[in-house]
């Protein structure tokens, strides 16, 4: 076996075990119920935030979303201290991710919305459950802080796999509880192969 494969071994053993010791607990069930009752019946969004490489995961969530039957949009946390803030509006919920939880960027991003805004509730994505961003969170949920599998201990790695799965508990648990089905999936995705398929068009050749 060479040292790549092993690497990989290791690093798929990693994740998959930091994945499991994701903290289960009642704030994924307010945090679904603060998405439902701001999008689906206050007629909101939700606006997803972070910053680097979070903001990567952030980004792929609100795409998630809005493809899934929840409109959802993502706020680059230093564009909205330049006028893109405006996309906030009073019904919407926000999520909000940073590994550290010290972000300054997405602290200075929650002051300029409670300023338009002071009942915009607030999601925490976070390694860090007992920093300032999760202290000022409506709900926090926790990634459980694994370490990075970066061989430096620094690059976010095992820690941007948690937030993607936690969107996914989130996403995948909206769908359900709104019960968003194949036919509306398929009006929201008229080109490509997911398009097809969710019509029943299914076609290799198609991407």
């Amino acid at each position: 076996m060479t040292d790549v494969q092993e690497s990989m071994r290791h690093i798929l053993r990693c994740e998959s075990d930091a994945i499991l010791n994701i903290p289960v607990s009642d704030a994924y069930d307010r945090a679904v119920e603060l998405i439902i009752e701001h999008v689906h019946r206050r007629r909101g969004k939700l606006v997803t935030s972070g910053m680097g490489k979070a903001g990567q995961i952030a980004m792929n969530i609100a795409t998630t979303f809005s493809s899934t039957g929840t409109p959802a949009v993502n706020l680059h946390p230093s564009e909205a201290q330049h006028g893109d803030l405006g996309v906030l509006q009073p019904d919407d919920v926000m999520l909000l991710i940073s590994n550290s939880g010290k972000t300054y960027e997405i602290i200075a991003l929650v002051e300029l919305a409670h300023n338009l805004y002071p009942r915009v509730p607030l999601i925490v994505i976070t390694g860090n459950p007992d920093s300032p961003l999760a202290a000022i969170a409506d709900v926090t949920l926790s990634t459980g802080g694994a370490p990075e599998v970066c061989p430096l201990g620094l690059t976010p790695t095992t820690s941007t796999t948690m937030m993607t799965v936690i969107g996914d508990v989130l996403v995948v648990n909206v769908m359900r509880l709104t019960g968003f089905s194949r036919e509306q999936y398929a009006l929201r995705h008229h080109g490509g192969y997911l398009g097809s398929k969710s019509r029943g068009e299914e076609s290799s050749t198609e991407r």
